[in-house]
């Protein structure tokens, strides 16, 4: 176990662990936009059971967050309090059960359970090829692309509570909808068991290659990126309002703050130009729903997860 003892005062209150922890741990080099303060505590558990142990062991008052690959997240320049989980190789297994399930842990990549089911033979997952992020989040929002969400191919999922115990959920105990579960926040997922079809290998490739194209030519998915920056108004409606189409209508294509700036290439999208802080990012984001509930009089939701302190002046 690696410690660094510039807190002990937090480290002497928290759990013996077969996994790591660190102290004043930079949570930037962690997260897509490369911006945020750091962690108090940063906690990475050897695999299940050791994050139960820590849970089971961590004081109630200790604050608890997991974070994924960071795709979807913006922590602020002040940084998280508390204890910050992130699950690292103990929790990256894929394994095909029978013919047409497979199971993952949480920290598997999205694009690498489409790839695995494409090397599987089996369809259904494809979607996953056009989804920033690890499968933890996948299951916390219902991620979805391409027509497809998660909901539709999920069975079970296995979770750790924060008093450490080992739970189940099905698919209904998620009560998923639009980019929204109902499962409890305190809930760390550890692996999910998900349906698929068996297939013809060249057809999914081609719809896996589809999706590629798809997502190079109107995302700038080589840019510091967050993904989509705020939820669709009409949900999977395809005749719902846009998010982006409500963003360029009320002028704020290209719209700039500090280093932070709305993509050009597509407007729900917020970019990291190189010195951009987290405050600069978060700002651009409420003028830009500012502006479009001015233009539209809809008040869009961030789909981005904020998170942390506000840095101290």
């Amino acid at each position: 176990m690696t410690q660094t003892q510039t807190h002990p005062s937090l480290l002497d209150r928290l759990p013996k662990v077969r996994g790591s922890y660190k102290e004043n741990a930079p949570l930037a080099p962690l997260t897509w936009f490369r911006v945020g303060g750091a962690a108090d505590v940063l906690f990475t558990p050897a695999d299940a059971d050791d994050l139960a142990t820590f849970l089971a062991g961590c004081p109630d008052d200790i604050p608890v967050l997991v974070v994924g690959v960071g795709s979807n997240l913006l922590v602020r320049d002040g940084g998280i309090e508390g204890v910050v989980i992130r699950l690292g190789s103990g929790f990256t297994s894929i394994e095909r059960v029978d013919d047409t399930k497979m199971r993952a842990g949480c920290a598997v990549p999205d694009i690498m359970l489409a790839k695995a089911a494409l090397n599987a033979g089996l369809t259904g997952l494809e979607f996953y090829r056009g989804i920033p992020g690890a499968l933890g989040g996948a299951l916390r929002m219902n991620a979805g692309a391409y027509g497809h969400e998660t909901k539709d191919v999920l069975i079970e999922a296995e979770a750790v509570s924060r008093k450490g115990e080992r739970v189940t959920l099905s698919n209904a105990d998620f009560g998923y909808s639009y980019r929204h579960s109902e499962v409890a926040d305190d809930l760390i997922f550890t692996s999910a068991l998900f349906q698929a079809a068996l297939g013809d290998k060249d057809e999914i490739k081609a719809r896996m290659d589809d999706i590629t194209s798809s997502r190079e030519d109107s995302q700038p998915i080589k840019s510091r990126t967050g993904g989509s920056t705020f939820k669709n108004p009409g949900g999977t409606n395809p005749d719902g309002p846009k998010a982006w189409k409500l963003i360029d209508a009320a002028g704020a294509r290209g719209l700039k703050r500090g280093g932070a700036q709305v993509s050009e290439q597509h407007c729900n999208f917020l970019i990291n130009t190189g010195d951009a802080t987290g405050s600069d990012l978060e700002g651009l984001g409420e003028e830009v729903r500012a502006r479009v509930k001015e233009t539209s009089g809809i008040e869009l939701q961030w789909e981005i997860k904020r998170v942390g302190r506000e840095a101290q002046t």
